[in-house]
């Protein structure tokens, strides 16, 4: 089926339940917190991004594929996206390891979180869960890349599993869109370059960017080194054929075309306050985009789209609780001014 008959996006991977606990401090080692506040929600790049295109009421066909526990994780999971009318058919139960989760531990002051994860039957996704020959969509969106054992292993054509799924899901005339997991590990230039040659849109953070190609994007101070950030998105340009490769961050995003052309947009300006809780923002940005791209916007528009999801997240403690309608969700872009680009054009 030719792309322009295609419709919808498709989002595979990790599935997590989220079990996000806001603290009035993130303690040193041995000292101890108080928990204020605690709630369960859904997570993992395929969960956030089609919760947050299901809360955009997106006009499009919404599916999911990746592995659950038999358990009360999985089967709230099945639950809340079934009533989100997102199609979670392909999103099977597996009796060989309980849902995955991360306990999510947000400081309530400043908004810094910590995760401590257990894998559980993501560990177990692999290239046979996903129906290549029925896949309908215009768009499939795999997260998170270092975070799937099974897809993170080694493939003696592709490089990864990985990349094995995405150059089968290209050959179908369907666009690819990656992301991969934040960590404190030396896997980045290992796990990633792989999948590359098989992507069209690469969608990732600024931590996670600079670890692939061995870039510092940030002063010892913390300040984004715009040029540092042009730099290693050239690199990573450099390691496939993508269409176009986007950092988003706390100060906005940076995007560039396969062809070298170049966007910057700030992220909005938030009162105090505003900001509940910073898990999924990323992802909630990559909805946005997904949003834009399968309905043909142009690049700059798209990553507004982005930017305002982005925000809404920041609104509650979960992932995709704070996105609304997508009216409501560009009024934010309204209501608050933009920040300067993170990048000089």
């Amino acid at each position: 089926m030719p792309t322009c008959q295609r419709a919808g996006i498709t989002a595979a991977g990790n599935w997590i339940v989220d079990r996000v606990k806001t603290c009035d401090c993130l303690p040193d080692r041995g000292l101890l917190a108080n928990i204020t506040a605690e709630r369960r929600s859904t997570g993992g790049a395929p969960a956030n991004v089609l919760g947050a295109l299901a809360q955009l009421r997106a006009p499009f066909p919404l599916a999911g594929f990746g592995l659950v526990g038999d358990d009360a994780d999985g089967r709230f999971i099945l639950e809340n996206f079934r009533q989100l009318n997102v199609d979670v058919s392909g999103l099977r139960t597996t009796p060989r390891a309980p849902t995955s989760y991360t306990d999510v531990m947000n400081d309530a002051a400043s908004g810094e979180r910590v995760f401590f994860h257990c894998r559980g039957a993501n560990a177990f996704f692999g290239p046979e869960h996903v129906p290549y020959e029925k896949l309908t969509c215009r768009i499939f969106h795999l997260g998170y890349v270092l975070l799937l054992d099974r897809l993170d292993a080694a493939d003696r054509v592709y490089g990864t599993q990985a990349a094995r799924v995405l150059h089968r899901v290209r050959q179908r005339g369907i666009r690819t869109s990656l992301d991969v997991v934040s960590e404190d590990s030396d896997r980045f230039r290992t796990l990633v370059p792989p999948a590359l040659r098989y992507v069209d849109y690469l969608i990732l953070n600024e931590v996670e960017a600079a670890r692939v190609v061995g870039i510092t994007v940030r002063r010892r101070d913390g300040r984004l080194d715009g040029p540092a950030l042009a730099r290693a998105v050239d690199r990573l340009c450099a390691l496939g054929d993508m269409q176009l490769v986007v950092v988003h961050m706390p100060e906005g995003a940076y995007l560039q075309t396969r062809d070298g052309r170049r966007y910057a947009r700030g992220s909005l300006r938030l009162p105090q306050g505003f900001i509940q809780g910073v898990v999924g923002a990323g992802d909630a940005f990559c909805a946005g985009l997904l949003y834009g791209l399968h309905e043909g916007w142009d690049h700059a528009a798209s990553m507004h789209l982005g930017t305002c999801c982005a925000a809404a997240s920041l609104s509650q403690a979960g992932a995709t609780e704070g996105i609304r309608s997508l009216r409501r969700v560009l009024a934010l872009g309204k209501q608050y001014p933009e920040r300067e680009p993170p990048v000089q054009l």
